[in-house]
């Protein structure tokens, strides 16, 4: 019966090596899948920031950080990928400067003061030069001895207006980086 039942085992086998072979199945090429990168593990500064929070802030769709760092200063610029301008810089340096240095070297002629915001903090817009449109600017010295800048540089043709009221929005991201965790 073992006899038999091997014989029998061995022909299946024997025949269903004997099928043809299937011809292939082409497979598309996998599609590419975009993935958001949070602006923060670009290191540095970027640590600091969050693309959400600057878009439900500044209104404004930023996917690309690059970091840099130079000794003492730590410092981050966003934009939108396909677009060199507008983009988002912040920078902030180790200091041991005081409030009244802050006001007396730091802060610009013609800046206005900004409540709630570190030590010290001012806001202010400059005109368009040579290849970008006008900047909007919020400069803080943080409670933890650190200065601070969040600049936004408009493009090329920007209205002033248009960026000048960007400062209140900048003002509102800088209140929520915390330098202390650089």
């Amino acid at each position: 019966m073992r006899g038999r039942i091997v014989v029998a085992g061995l022909a299946g086998l024997l025949v269903s090596g004997c099928a043809a072979e299937a011809d292939p199945v082409a497979v598309p090429p996998p599609v590419p899948i975009a993935v958001d990168v949070a602006a923060a593990s670009s290191g540095g500064a970027c640590r600091l920031l969050d693309f959400t929070v600057i878009e439900q802030l500044v209104k404004v769709r930023f996917d690309v950080a690059a970091s840099s760092e130079q000794g003492d200063t730590h410092t981050c610029v966003v934009r939108a990928g396909g677009a060199p301008l507008p983009e988002l810089t912040l920078s902030v340096t180790e200091t041991t400067i005081d409030k009244a240095t802050f006001a007396a070297d730091v802060v610009p002629d013609k800046a206005a003061k900004v409540t709630g915001l570190g030590q010290q903090a001012y806001k202010r817009t400059t005109a368009a030069a040579s290849g970008h449109g006008p900047v909007a600017e919020v400069g803080w010295l943080a409670t933890d001895g650190r200065l601070a800048m969040l600049s936004w540089t408009g493009a090329r043709g920007s209205a002033r207006s248009a960026v000048e009221k960007l400062t209140a929005d900048l003002a509102a991201l800088a209140k929520k980086v915390d330098t202390g965790a650089l």
